[in-house]
C-alpha cells in the first residue's frame, strides 16, 4: 500500500501572508509597506477562494489544504481590519486633541 505525503505543495503551513514585503530597501516608505501588506492579504484571500472553488468542483484531493487556506485568509483579514480600526481610532484621537 502506497502512502502519500501529507503536504501536497498547494500551501505552506508556516507561510506568513506578509513575508513578500521588502522592508529593508532604502526607498521604502510607509505607504509602500502598507500597500505590500494589503496586496499579500489580497493574494491570500484569492488563493483561499480559488481552492474553495476547486474543492467544490472536486479537483482538490486534500480538503485540509482548503481549510488551512481559508483560516489563513480569515486571520489575515481579521488582522487587517484590526489594524485599520486602530489606525482610525488613533486618527480620531489626534483630531480631538487641542493645541
Amino acid at each position: 500500500m502506497a502512502i502519500s505525503g501529507i503536504n501536497t505543495g498547494l500551501i505552506k503551513i508556516n507561510q506568513n501572508p506578509f513575508q513578500k514585503v521588502d522592508v529593508n530597501s532604502t526607498n521604502t516608505s510607509f505607504a509602500n509597506v502598507l500597500q505590500g501588506y494589503l496586496e499579500n492579504v489580497d493574494t491570500t484571500v484569492k488563493q483561499a477562494s480559488d481552492l474553495t472553488v476547486k474543492a467544490a468542483a472536486g479537483e482538490v484531493n486534500n480538503i485540509h489544504d482548503v481549510t488551512i487556506a481559508s483560516q489563513k485568509a480569515k486571520v489575515a483579514l481579521e488582522l487587517t481590519v484590526t489594524v485599520r480600526d486602530k489606525a482610525l481610532e488613533a486618527y480620531q484621537e489626534m483630531m480631538r486633541m487641542q493645541f
